[in-house]
């Protein structure tokens, strides 16, 4: 189930705006990019908490249970956890509970009394599924990225070139850098991820 019936319901303390609230305080919090996030909320179902979308960053948010050991050992691209750090606090933009799709920023899966947090390990399972589907399945090793010309360990592929119907050079990027790619030839559903954060900072 998405919440323990026997934890009070949390709600944001502001009404009037987003708020920049405290990771590890009340929960902790996983985010992915929109693109993954949409495949993930489809294989969840109603197994999914609830969920803060930022349209400004292109990115969803899970509230996910505080030092959640499942989450401690993830590694999956573009895929973050949020927590409380030893030598630094981490802090989430979290909109009013009443705001909806009007706002760039707003709760996609409203919080409810069965609303709540996530169960890390439908979650994991759903992100990584999401990501084989969105992103292809993850290259073996580290990959430079065509930005920074860095090896990275979550290399994203932004673009792959055709060669007589199979896939030949794969061009990859470092999370950071990928919503900054700019396809030159038609896109491949990777690149399309990529695509739709052109324009925005990276997070």
């Amino acid at each position: 189930m998405p919440t323990n019936p026997q934890v009070l319901l949390w709600t944001p303390p502001n009404t009037e705006d987003v708020e920049l609230l405290p990771v590890g305080k009340w929960w902790d919090a996983i985010s992915a990019p929109t693109a993954v996030a949409d495949r993930a909320l489809e294989l969840l179902g109603d197994r999914s908490g609830a969920v803060i979308q930022d349209d400004t960053y292109g990115k969803a948010y899970w509230l996910i249970g505080i030092d959640t050991s499942t989450a401690s050992s993830w590694r999956m691209r573009g895929v973050r956890i949020l927590t409380e750090l030893a030598d630094e606090g981490t802090l989430l933009g979290v909109p009013p509970a009443s705001w909806r799709a009007e706002h760039k920023t707003y709760w996609r899966i409203p919080l409810g009394p069965n609303r709540y947090l996530t169960d890390t390990h439908h979650l994991v399972l759903a992100l990584r599924q999401a990501l084989d589907d969105i992103l292809g399945p993850e290259p073996d090793g580290r990959q430079l990225c065509y930005h920074c010309h860095l090896p990275t360990d979550e290399p994203i592929p932004v673009e792959a070139e055709d060669s007589r119907n199979a896939v030949g050079k794969v061009t990859y990027a470092c999370p950071p850098h990928a919503p900054l790619y700019k396809a030159r030839r038609p896109r491949t559903l990777a690149s399309a991820v990529a695509a739709e954060h052109e324009g925005r900072r990276p997070r």
